[in-house]
């Protein structure tokens, strides 16, 4: 009885050892799924296999460092335009444009029609109500010519007026034309000394159709 289980047992390493020498081609092929690898527009992939090969990690790049300088030029393209238009519409320079239209010596250089040279006009310098600062130059057209109007003015302290400094028109051929000898427009825009009203009398008589009724 013990012979037999001996011979059973070296029957078997045998065996064992004989399946493991042979060569892989006849070894029984692995069994793989016949799911296709999906395609672009196919959805999430759900599952992985587990003995997927790992990617290469030089392949692997990235890509935001391409595409970050581009996405800072936009931003900051769109950031300087937007102040841009925030100090074109500012009442400052309405209000620097009225006043150079309607000022007799700036029409008598720049003719009718006055208004921003370009059709996205740029407005130069600084803009700081806040803190009292104002210092901007645009250029400017008419039916005779062409030129640069610049107007500045400050605010000495936090509680005080605006004090405009100049306030000039420069063609393209060097004519100069200061526009504060006429007079400075932009007090009452900037906080400037107002016109003093009159005084109303204490006992004015009454007008219109109110009337002053005694009660008994």
């Amino acid at each position: 009885m013990s012979q037999q289980i001996l011979l059973t047992r070296l029957v078997r390493r045998r065996l064992v050892a004989a399946l493991e020498a042979r060569p892989s081609a006849f070894r029984p092929a692995q069994r793989r799924w016949m799911t296709r690898a999906p395609k672009p527009g196919d959805g999430p992939l759900m599952s992985r296999r587990a003995d997927r090969e790992l990617p290469d990690i030089t392949e692997v790049s990235f890509r935001w460092r391409r595409t970050l300088p581009i996405f800072i030029a936009i931003v900051a393209t769109c950031s300087v335009a937007i102040f841009n238009y925030q100090k074109m519409s500012s009442p400052v320079v309405s209000s620097t444009l009225y006043a150079l239209r309607t000022s007799p010596e700036a029409r008598a250089l720049l003719g009718d029609e006055v208004y921003f040279k370009h059709q996205i006009p740029w407005i130069h310098g600084e803009m700081n109500q806040l803190h009292g600062r104002i210092d901007i130059w645009f250029s400017v057209r008419g039916t005779k010519g062409v030129g640069v109007m610049r107007f500045a003015s400050n605010r000495p302290t936090s509680k005080g007026f605006f004090n405009t400094t100049e306030w000039s028109l420069t063609m393209e051929d060097g004519t100069r034309l200061d526009l504060l000898d006429i007079g400075d427009p932009f007090k009452g825009l900037l906080g400037g000394a107002a016109e003093e009203l009159p005084a109303l009398e204490e006992d004015a008589p009454t007008r219109g159709f109110r009337k002053q009724v005694e009660y008994k």
